[in-house]
C-alpha cells in the first residue's frame, strides 16, 4: 500500500502526499475569500465497513490531481490568500467506535455526533502554518458500517466541488473512469472583470468596520449554542403538489416554475409568519447561487474552486402571510433570473476593487449580515448527488453537516431516495425552532403534504 514519498503515521494517524509537488503558488479568486478559512465538512454512514486501507491508497491516487487539497494556504501582500502545491500532505486517520451504528435520519440527527466522525485542525492556525487543508477520518463502528469523515478548507472550495471531489474518489477507488481532472485557475473570472468599473457600493456585499465585524462574528458564536438545527421530509408527492399548485397560480404570466422554486417559497412564507414582524415589514429572502451556470463560458467546465454567490428576494410580511404562495414563488423566480454574466461581473469587478485596495477581509454579505433582522437565508443543494459517492461497500444510507450558528438559515439537500422529496434543514433561535416543532406549525410547513 503507497501512502506518498511523505507518508508518516503516528496513532493510527497518516499524512498523505501525492509524491507530486509542483511548487505552483494559486492565488484564490474573490468568491474564495469569502467563505473565510474555516473547514468545511460532511460525513457519510455505510451499514457495510469500508476498506480504510483501499480507501487510503485510491485517495492518494486522487490527490495526484488536486494539488491545492495536499498544499498549505499563505497569505498575500494585499491581504488575499494563494495555495502554495508544496505537497506537504493531506491527513488520513482510522478510528474504532464501541458504540454501534445509530440509525441517524431525519428523526436523529448526527450533528452531535460529529465531533466523534471528523478529524479537526485548529481553524485559527491555517494561514502560514503547516496545517493540511483536506482531513479524512473513516470510523469504524462496533457490530458493523463505518462512517467517512471529510473537511476541506473552504476557501479552495465549494459545496459542489466538494462533492465532484469525493465523486471523482470514488470512482477510482472503484476503478472506473474518473474524467479530466478538474480545473482551479482562477485567473479567467479576474479577466472577465477586468474591463468592468467597480462601484462604489453592492446590493448583496458590504464593507465593515472591523469592529461591526468582531460584533457580528461575536454574536455568531455567542449565540451557537442557542440555534438548534431541525430537519424535516417533504415527500417528493409533497414537493411535486407545491410546484403543480404554484404553476397553476402563475398560468399565462409567462413564468417557469421549478419545484426548487415552490420548496423555497413555500419554507419563506412559513418563517416569515413564525417570526411575526408588523405587517408593513419587508421579509428578504438570500438565495444562495451558484455562478457555473450563467458563467459556463468564463468557468472551465468541472471547475474546482468557489464559484458561489448569493441573491436577495424581497416582499412585504403582509404578503407572505396574505397573499396566495403563488406571489412568493414568483419573488423567488424574479431574484433568481437577477443572476446574469452582467451582474456577476459588476460584483466581481467590486470584490476586485476591495481585495486591490487590501480591504477584502471586511467584506461581509449582507444576507449573513442581515440575519438577525429580516432576512431568511437558503441554500438549495438537492441536485448534488451526495448519496452516490460509494466505495464498493453500498450506498451511504445518511450524510450529515455540520451544524449552522447563523439563525433563520435553510439548507435544502436531496434524499437517499433519489427523487423529488428533499430534506429541509432549518437553523432557528431556540425559541422559535420550539414553536416550529408544535403540531400546528409542523401542519403549516407540510400544507400539502397528502396525509393532510
Amino acid at each position: 500500500m503507497t501512502s506518498g514519498p511523505a507518508s508518516r503515521e503516528k496513532d493510527r494517524i497518516r499524512t498523505l502526499c501525492s509524491g507530486r509537488p509542483t511548487g505552483q503558488r494559486v492565488r484564490l479568486g474573490v468568491y474564495d475569500l469569502m467563505t473565510g478559512t474555516f473547514a468545511t465538512s460532511r460525513t457519510f454512514y455505510y451499514r457495510e465497513a469500508l476498506d480504510a486501507d483501499a480507501l487510503q491508497e485510491s485517495l492518494v491516487r486522487t490527490l495526484a490531481d488536486h494539488p491545492l487539497l495536499t498544499g498549505r494556504l499563505r497569505r498575500d501582500a494585499d491581504g488575499g490568500l494563494s495555495v502554495l502545491c508544496d505537497d506537504a500532505g493531506a491527513v488520513f486517520r482510522v478510528s474504532r467506535s464501541d458504540r454501534a451504528m445509530p440509525d441517524y435520519g431525519p428523526e436523529l440527527s448526527a450533528k452531535k455526533d460529529l465531533r466523534h466522525y471528523l478529524h479537526s485542525v485548529n481553524a485559527f492556525r491555517v494561514v502560514d502554518h503547516d496545517t493540511p487543508l483536506l482531513t479524512v477520518q473513516v470510523t469504524h463502528m462496533r457490530g458493523g458500517g463505518s462512517v467517512l469523515g471529510v473537511s476541506i478548507n473552504h476557501s479552495i472550495v465549494d459545496g459542489g466541488g466538494f462533492v465532484d471531489f469525493l465523486l471523482r474518489w470514488s470512482r477510482i477507488h472503484r476503478g472506473l473512469e474518473p474524467g479530466a481532472p478538474a480545473p482551479h485557475d482562477r485567473t479567467p473570472l479576474e479577466e472577465m472583470a477586468a474591463g468592468t468599473r467597480a462601484a462604489a457600493e453592492d446590493p448583496q456585499y458590504t464593507l465593515v468596520s472591523g469592529r461591526r465585524k468582531f460584533g457580528f462574528l461575536w454574536r455568531v458564536n455567542a449565540g451557537a449554542r442557542r440555534v438548534p438545527t431541525l430537519t424535516t421530509r417533504f415527500s417528493s408527492e409533497e414537493v411535486l403538489a407545491l410546484r403543480e399548485t404554484a404553476a397553476a397560480g402563475l398560468a399565462g404570466e409567462g413564468i417557469e416554475v421549478s419545484s426548487g422554486d415552490a420548496l423555497t417559497a413555500q419554507v419563506w412564507r412559513v418563517l416569515a409568519a413564525l417570526r411575526d414582524r408588523p405587517p408593513e415589514s419587508t421579509e428578504r429572502l438570500g438565495l444562495v447561487v451558484g455562478l457555473r451556470g450563467a458563467l459556463k463560458e468564463q468557468y472551465p467546465e468541472g471547475f474546482w474552486g468557489n464559484a458561489v454567490s448569493n441573491i436577495t428576494a424581497t416582499l412585504p410580511t403582509r404578503v407572505l402571510r396574505e397573499e396566495p404562495a403563488e406571489r412568493a414563488v414568483a419573488a423567488v423566480r424574479e431574484a433568481l433570473n437577477r443572476v446574469t454574466p452582467e451582474r456577476i461581473r459588476e460584483e466581481t469587478a467590486y470584490l476586485e476593487a476591495q481585495r486591490r485596495a487590501g480591504r477584502v477581509r471586511r467584506v461581509l454579505s449582507r444576507m449573513s449580515l442581515d440575519s438577525f433582522e429580516d432576512t431568511v437565508g437558503m441554500n438549495n443543494v438537492s441536485r448534488l448527488p451526495v448519496y452516490q459517492v460509494e466505495f464498493g461497500s453500498g450506498r451511504p444510507f445518511w450524510f450529515e453537516y455540520p451544524s449552522i450558528p447563523i439563525p433563520w438559515n435553510v439548507l435544502v439537500t436531496p434524499t437517499p431516495q433519489d427523487d423529488y422529496s428533499r430534506d429541509v434543514h432549518v437553523s432557528l433561535p431556540l425559541a422559535a425552532a420550539d414553536v416550529l416543532r408544535t403540531p400546528e406549525w409542523h401542519r403549516r410547513l407540510h400544507a400539502l403534504a397528502p396525509s393532510h
